[in-house]
């Protein structure tokens, strides 16, 4: 059963004396960029959802850094919204982050194509605040060497 929860999670690569870059998704059903994002399915922690939805989405694998940010998305975006309680209007959007070991990523269907760019390239695609937020966050904590796994 699909869980009322959403990770969001950004893939990130970081090469020596190279800026850093993200990989902005491309969704096939809706026509706008984004990070990472799903569900999580029965039992799952939210960092636990983030390792697989990576991983389904992109390919890339990795251990989940936790982010301070988080949003809220109204239950009626959701396809599974039929299987939660009629009294639940939001459901609570987890973000975290996975550096790949390269900047490649193996799409899944839900994704037409992916780009990995510069921070200002990849925040001014991205549709939602809360993607624009979370990628604010990561930029930050990667300047400061403060990335803390979830």
């Amino acid at each position: 059963m699909r869980a009322p929860f959403n990770a969001l999670v950004i893939p990130f690569y970081r090469a020596p004396g190279a800026p850093t870059l993200y990989c902005v998704l491309l969704r096939a059903d809706a026509g706008f960029w984004q990070w990472v994002a799903g569900g999580g399915e029965d039992s799952e922690t939210p960092a636990e959802t983030a390792v697989r939805e990576t991983r389904e989405e992109t390919g890339i694998e990795g251990p989940p850094y936790a982010l301070q940010s988080q949003a809220r998305v109204p239950v009626s975006a959701f396809a599974a919204r039929d299987e939660w309680p009629d009294d639940l209007y939001v459901i609570p959007e987890y973000h975290f982050a996975v550096e790949a070991s390269a900047p490649e990523a193996q799409l899944s269907a839900e994704h037409t194509a992916c780009e990995w760019l510069r921070y200002d390239e990849a925040f001014s695609r991205l549709r939602f605040q809360s993607n624009q937020t979370a990628l604010w966050e990561l930029a930050e904590r990667l300047s400061r060497d403060e990335l803390v796994l979830a």
